[in-house]
Parts: structure tokens; C-alpha cells; sequence
């Protein structure tokens, strides 16, 4: 009789041990960042805007476009060149005097003879040293800056939305991490209500009042439920590197997350958010710059139709040459321009009056869809208000049971599978409450973006 019970109760410890050694790796993995330090969303955001890469690459660009309007700025000034040139002919080149090709002297011919005088003997070249001064290109060039100007100011904006980009990013990656926590808490007191079930279970079978089929139903719900915690624990260590990544650090930085405040009052009607958007959204300021970008275009594309006139000083002189004049040096104005072009400039003019109305009808669609996307994000943040309301009530409601329940098995009314069962029930009410938190949170943070806020 001994030896069957001890063959009954053989399987038993091994299941029991499988399921404590288990239990033991998922209570390590979640005690292990225990002693982590602590990251609240404010801090992340902060470090995110000081060290994320692509922001990074972003305020760089505005530093680049600045340099380029001060090299643009430069083209105001004279500009000096020098060329110098070092040749060996070739051939022979000479200066031949005819006899009495310069008329007679006492009576004879200037010269007596034919006379033959090399140009130059050995390495020959020149020198030439010129300054500009643009003068009518003056106009031209101060819409050049301008425009550049407007570079400048479109790679601040496009820097600004990247940085509301990345704090909206950094606040769904936050929350995302929170959510998967309270998943894996729920999921925690489901481990444990299926692992009393599983107890219960081996009990009533050895009693012989359940089937063993019954019995490994419910095992198999057991080996379900700790299947679906460790998919939980992948899942968060993937969101962590994904939030350590938005910061620009090391992905196996272990951290803690801080628990989001309750939720906030309405801070303003639809018809507010709207004007804020109008007013903050650099989307708008970027589709703005370019229709001014477009309209400076325009005009510098009409300049074209006047010739550039400037001074020009210029300095030549011959190297290793005979005969030829050195040491020139002579002063005036230049001017360039092509009166034959078929009206390639008319042509030219035509087209950036097309991208002028093209950027304003950019500009009123941006408009648009910004309205829309302000309109959108309002509608569901108001939504998961009402639904955070649902889930606190039902929160409550889970906790009065309990509150019941407990009662009851103070008088032995209901068995402890009852209080674990609806411990479980509590459990999971209060993940509905965190995740419908969590997604007023999302829905809160995608609608200060939408106002064009960080």
C-alpha cells in the first residue's frame, strides 16, 4: 500500500518541481532590473532630444545651411583670380621685318635685309591677375541670400518637427513598456490561479473524482499560460531596446519604468486645438517658407532678362617673351549677356510661376490636413477618456466582489479556488484599468503632437 501511494505521489513531485523551477526563472527575470535605475518619462525625453541620432543629424543640417548662406553671402564681394601658364613650343614661332618694311634711312631700306626674330627661346608662358566687382549681379545675388535665408529656416522647421517626432515616439515606446509590464503582472496571477487549479486537480485525481483527462486540461492551460508570460518577457526586453535605441544608448541598458499619472481634465475645446495647431504645426511653417522659397525663385529667374555688368581690373604680362609688351595692367567694365535665347527665359519664367501656385496649393493642403489629423486625435483622446471611465468602474466592481468573496471563505462558503479565481478577475481588471491609462496616455501624447507640441 505504501509503495503505491509513493508511485502516485512520484509524478506529482516531479510536476511540482518543474512548475517551482519555472515559477523560480520567472520570478528572477522580473526581480533581476529590480535593481535598476530608475527612468521616468520626463528624463527620457530629455536625454532622447540631447543624444538621438537622427535629431542630432537634423540640428546639424540647420548648422550646414547656415554656412551656406555665409558662403553665399561672399559672392557680394570683389572676387580675384590669377592664372599662370608654362609652355614649351612646339614650333618655331617668329616675327619676320620684310626688307624696307619700316621706309628708307639716308637713302636705304629699314631694314637692309629680311629680318627674322624669334617670339621666344626655351620655356615661355604668362601671367594674368584679374579682381570683379559684380555691380547689377548685386540684385541678384540678394535674392540668392534670401532664398538661402529660407533654406535655413526650412531646415529649422523640419529640425523642430523631428524633435515632436521623437518625443512622441519616446512616449509610445514608454507606455508601450508599461503595458507589456502590466500584461505580464496580470499574466503573473493567472500562473498562479492555473497552478492552484493544477494542485486541486492532482488532488481530485487521486481521489479518483476526476477524469485524468480533465486533469491534463488543465495542465496544459498551465503550460499555456507560462508559454504566453515568457512571449511577455520577449516582448518587453524588445521594447526596452527599442526605447534605449530612441535614446541613443547602449541597447542592453537596464532601466525602470515609473508609473503614469491619472488622467487630466479637457484642457481645451476643438475649436482652441484647431487655432494652436494653425498656429505651432511646423508642417504649416515649412509648406509657407516654400511658397516664399517659390516666389523668391520667380524673381530671380525674371532677373535673368537684365545683363550682368561689373568692374574688372586685369594685370598681363608675358613670360621669357621678345617683342611682346609686358607688365599690362588696364581697368573698366565687363559685361555679359545673351540677347539670342529663343525665350528660353520667358520659358524659365513660366515654370517657376507654376511652382509659386503649386506651393500654395501645397500650403492650403497641409492646412487641411492638419485640421484633420487635430480633428481625429481629439475624437479618440475623448474616447479613451469615456473608456478609462468603463474600466475604472469596472475595476471597483471587481474589487467589491473580492471584498465579497473573501467574506465568504472567512465562513468556509466558498472554497479557496473561488478567492484565487476571482483574485485573478482583480488582476486582470486592474491590467484593463493600466492598459486603458496607458492608452489615454498614447492617445494624449499623439494629440500634442498634432497641436504641434513636445
Amino acid at each position: 500500500m505504501k509503495s503505491i501511494r509513493s508511485s502516485r505521489l512520484a509524478p506529482r513531485c516531479w510536476i511540482f518541481s518543474g512548475i517551482a523551477f519555472l515559477w523560480a526563472l520567472s520570478t528572477l527575470a522580473q526581480q533581476a532590473p529590480s535593481d535598476a535605475p530608475e527612468l521616468s518619462l520626463a528624463d527620457a525625453i530629455q536625454i532622447a532630444l540631447s543624444k538621438n541620432r537622427p535629431v542630432q543629424i537634423a540640428k546639424l543640417d540647420v548648422t550646414k545651411s547656415q554656412w551656406q548662406v555665409a558662403e553665399t553671402r561672399t559672392k557680394r564681394l570683389p572676387a580675384f583670380s590669377t592664372d599662370l601658364l608654362s609652355t614649351v613650343d612646339l614650333t618655331s614661332p617668329a616675327f619676320t621685318y620684310k626688307e624696307g618694311v619700316f621706309g628708307t634711312y639716308n637713302n636705304q631700306p629699314n631694314p637692309a635685309k629680311d629680318v627674322k626674330i624669334n617670339l621666344s627661346n626655351g620655356v615661355t608662358g604668362y601671367a594674368v591677375a584679374s579682381m570683379a566687382q559684380p555691380l547689377t549681379q548685386l540684385y541678384q545675388l540678394h535674392l540668392a541670400i534670401r532664398e538661402q535665408e529660407l533654406s535655413t529656416d526650412l531646415a529649422a522647421q523640419k529640425y523642430q518637427e523631428k524633435r515632436q517626432s521623437l518625443v512622441a515616439d519616446v512616449k509610445q515606446a514608454y507606455y508601450a513598456v508599461l503595458q507589456t509590464e502590466s500584461s505580464l503582472n496580470a499574466q503573473e496571477a493567472l500562473v498562479k490561479e492555473y497552478q492552484e487549479t493544477d494542485r486541486v486537480s492532482d488532488q481530485y485525481l487521486a481521489q479518483k473524482s476526476i477524469l485524468k483527462s480533465q486533469s491534463l486540461d488543465v495542465k496544459l492551460q498551465l503550460a499555456q499560460a507560462q508559454n504566453q508570460m515568457v512571449t511577455f518577457q520577449d516582448d518587453l526586453e524588445i521594447q526596452k531596446e527599442h526605447l534605449n535605441d530612441l535614446l541613443a544608448r547602449d541597447l542592453d541598458t537596464a532601466f525602470r519604468t515609473q508609473a503614469v499619472p491619472p488622467a487630466t481634465p479637457e484642457e481645451m475645446d476643438q475649436k482652441q486645438a484647431r487655432e494652436e495647431a494653425l498656429r505651432q504645426r511646423p508642417e504649416i511653417k515649412e509648406a509657407k517658407t516654400q511658397v516664399d522659397q517659390a516666389g523668391y525663385d520667380r524673381r530671380l529667374a525674371k532677373s535673368q532678362y537684365y545683363p550682368a555688368i561689373g568692374g574688372a581690373v586685369r594685370y598681363f604680362t608675358p613670360i621669357n617673351t621678345q617683342l611682346l609688351p609686358t607688365n599690362i595692367l588696364s581697368a573698366g567694365f565687363e559685361m555679359t549677356w545673351d540677347p539670342f535665347e529663343w525665350g528660353a527665359r520667358k520659358d524659365v519664367v513660366e515654370q517657376k510661376t507654376v511652382v509659386v501656385q503649386q506651393s500654395k496649393y501645397q500650403l492650403d493642403q497641409t492646412r487641411s490636413q492638419v485640421l484633420l489629423d487635430v480633428d481625429n486625435t481629439f475624437r479618440k483622446l475623448r474616447e479613451s477618456r469615456s473608456l478609462l471611465a468603463i474600466a475604472q468602474a469596472q475595476r471597483e466592481a471587481a474589487s467589491e466582489k473580492l471584498r465579497e468573496i473573501n467574506n465568504q471563505y472567512a465562513q468556509s462558503a466558498v472554497l479557496m479556488r473561488d478567492v484565487l479565481k476571482q483574485e485573478a478577475a482583480v488582476a486582470n481588471a486592474d491590467h484593463d484599468y493600466e492598459a486603458s491609462l496607458l492608452s489615454f496616455w498614447n492617445a494624449k501624447a499623439a494629440f500634442e503632437k498634432a497641436l504641434g507640441e513636445e
